[in-house]
């Protein structure tokens, strides 16, 4: 069955500049794609179909911000994976409170059941997908992109991209979750298998049911070690010419687009640079019944691919929209970058309208608050004003930059190209403690494998200085993520490493964001065991390809809660808001002159 054909770049540029008939098509043309991936990666799920709109959204406001139309296919595949993770981290960090609700696949809508039926597999081809549901949550992700590339629906470049990895590193996930999957297989022969094994059956005594690796692995033991039952795993067939050609898997109803209520799509185009979400099926996908609160679905930490380039001769750093990594990322080292500005699609930062002002409370320094600056009209004044006890401007000395008394410096080695003898003294006389390599796990920024930064580090331990990990721009908790692979690398070599060091960035601008960013810094400390210096935070969101800020208020009601919150945690020793200057719409505290924003006055009253 051939494969229906995908809506090309033409649609995709005529839907970026206001065309509402071509937005139509888009939305139509690439629903099928994004739902069999999420489909698959969650097992069916409840929450498919919010993950589905959700990257459906996401997509369509960040269109106009789409700077490569060729590319939509590999942006928006990152964005339902980006979405995915996200649903996974939030179910297992955000508290719960009232009853607990059951984390189960829906009966009537599970993803392995549609499958087979809705494509009418049989045989082999019938039980790789029944032995999907064997596969943990990592290796379900995976597959979700692995089977659509053996079906001839992604690049194995899309994949790659997809989960942050090269090609090389993603021929060897794939062939470790292949090999999982294989051994699935053999569960599912052996179970259906009748007479069942009467050994087998003393194994699975204590089962409850449920597929999950750990009964996978005992059950595959099992049909290797028993005569009976080892003939299962006998004659199985290449996985990939089992899902070589198979369709798509059909959208359920409550996704597809009923024609009859089309009639607002034939208003016609909409004009250039409107915004895409004005009607058509697009608007009704968003206002049918599919459509859930948004505000409780957009309760996630997001990626940004923020990238802000620190400018050596004192200009400001600039945004460039980055298609999806998964966290956040910021800022570059001190080196010569050509000068840009923020995409005119970003909304600006808006000043909400507030209340008069309490009197202000004298506010002494706080040890642990500090922030992230560069060279700007009125540093100096903003230094001391936002009453902070420390700063860094990720170089490794203060490159024009007045310290105020009783404000600590504190050097970074940004990169590979910094760590030469004479960088490294200059830190050493700079300060008395070192942050490690800036978001090395980011193309844009240090860019770095764990091996390489692991090889440079005994020059930063030979300093003496108090060491802190590089510090990664997203997924620092995971495990097998670059920290934990740095983190583990350094233990096995004996490796000092006296803090972790992270960054992280939100997307959810409701009061519920210093929550989030308190699960996170818990389950990096929970990992690692150390003190946590979190180098780099904010709110932003660029889930969809264009910068989105705060408003005042919102930043400054984060600041106020954020600082609360991480002063009563002990072991965070030291954060940084990014940035100390404001000098476009954006996250920074103080205008050119050193004068306080609202966020900036909510900063130096907090901590």
């Amino acid at each position: 069955m051939a494969a229906p054909e995908e809506p090309g770049v033409a649609t995709v540029v005529a839907a970026r500049d206001g065309d509402q008939r071509a937005l139509d098509d888009l939305v139509s043309g690439y629903l099928p794609l994004v739902y069999n991936i999420v489909g698959h990666a969650l097992g069916g799920h409840a929450d498919t179909d919010d993950v589905v709109q959700e990257t459906m959204l996401r997509a369509v406001h960040g269109l106009p911000g789409l700077r490569d139309p060729a590319g939509f296919r590999s942006w928006l595949v990152v964005i339902a994976m980006n979405q995915i993770r996200l649903r996974h981290r939030e179910r297992q960090r955000v508290p719960v409170t009232g009853p607990v609700p059951q984390d189960v696949a829906d009966p009537g809508a599970d993803f392995v059941d549609l499958t087979i039926m809705r494509l009418q597999l049989s045989g082999q081809r019938r039980e790789v997908v029944a032995a999907t549901r064997w596969l943990s949550e990592d290796e379900r992700e995976l597959l979700s992109l692995w089977w659509l590339e053996a079906a001839g629906r992604l690049t194995r470049t899309e994949v790659a991209d997809a989960l942050e990895l090269t090609p090389q590193h993603t021929a060897v996930r794939v062939q470790r979750v292949k090999a999982q999957l294989d051994a699935a297989r053999i569960v599912v022969r052996t179970l259906e298998r009748t007479p069942r094994c009467p050994e087998l059956a003393d194994v699975v005594a204590e089962w409850d049911g449920d597929p999950s690796p750990l009964w996978r692995k005992r059950i595959a033991r099992h049909s290797r070690e028993c005569v009976r039952c080892e003939r299962c795993g006998y004659d199985l067939a290449s996985v990939e010419g089992l899902l070589a050609r198979l369709p798509l898997v059909p959208l359920p109803a409550a996704l597809v687009f009923d024609p009859s209520t089309l009639v607002v799509s034939q208003i016609g185009a909409s004009p250039a640079g409107a915004s895409p979400v004005t009607g058509g099926k697009v608007g009704l996908f968003l206002k049918g019944t599919l459509a859930k609160s948004i505000a409780a679905a957009a309760a996630t930490v997001l990626v940004t691919g923020v990238v802000v380039a620190v400018l050596p001769s004192g200009e400001e750093p600039v945004a460039r929209a980055i298609p999806a990594v998964t966290q956040t990322t910021s800022t570059p080292p001190p080196t010569t970058v050509p000068p840009s500005s923020v995409s005119s699609s970003a909304p600006p930062s808006t000043t909400t309208a507030t209340q008069p002002a309490p009197p202000a409370v004298p506010v002494t320094a706080s040890v642990k608050k500090g922030v992230s600056t560069w060279n700007f009209d009125g540093v100096g004044k903003a230094l001391t004003d936002v009453r902070a006890g420390w700063y860094y401007n990720w170089a490794a000395q203060t490159d024009g930059i007045a310290t105020p008394p009783n404000v600590e410096f504190v050097p970074m080695i940004w990169g590979t190209k910094f760590t030469d003898d004479a960088t490294l003294a200059r830190a050493k006389a700079n300060g008395k403690v070192l942050l490690g390599f800036n978001e090395p796990d980011f193309p844009e920024q240090a860019n770095m494998s764990p091996e390489q930064a692991l090889d440079l580090w005994p020059k930063l331990a030979a300093t003496g200085l108090r060491l802190g990990s590089p510090a990664v721009a997203h997924s620092g908790d995971k495990a097998g993520g670059w920290l934990d692979r740095f983190m583990t690398g350094a233990a096995q070599r004996g490796l000092r490493v006296d803090f972790i060091a992270v960054h992280w960035y939100g997307s959810d601008f409701s009061d519920a964001a210093v929550g989030h960013l308190k699960n996170y810094l818990d389950a990096v400390h929970a990992r690692y065991g150390k003190p946590v210096w979190l180098t780099e935070y904010a709110l932003i969101d660029f889930s969809g390809g264009t910068a989105r800020f705060p408003t005042q208020a919102q930043l400054a009601a984060f600041a106020r809660g954020s600082s609360a919150m991480m002063e009563g945690l002990p072991y965070v020793e030291r954060y940084a808001w990014f940035a100390l200057p404001a000098e476009k719409p954006g996250t920074g505290l103080y205008a050119p002159g050193g004068t306080p924003n609202e966020a900036g006055k909510a900063y130096r009253e907090a901590g």
